[in-house]
């Protein structure tokens, strides 16, 4: 087997692993994407200056 064969099958197996891991579900190096617990939120809002997230979720619908 020559060294362009060797490449090209290591490189397809790894591109079956990362393939295999990306279809299993939540991929860690999107989770500083998500927005956290309602806590967490709340208190960066207030931190940053903007009213709690109490407030800002009444704000969003009329009150009934």
């Amino acid at each position: 087997m020559g060294k362009t064969d060797e490449k090209t099958l290591r490189m397809a197996a790894i591109a079956g692993v990362l393939a295999m891991i990306q279809s299993q579900g939540d991929d860690p190096a999107q989770i500083a994407r998500n927005p956290g617990m309602p806590w967490s939120q709340d208190h960066r809002r207030m931190f940053s200056g903007k009213s709690s997230l109490l407030n800002h979720r009444a704000s969003r619908s009329p009150w009934k």
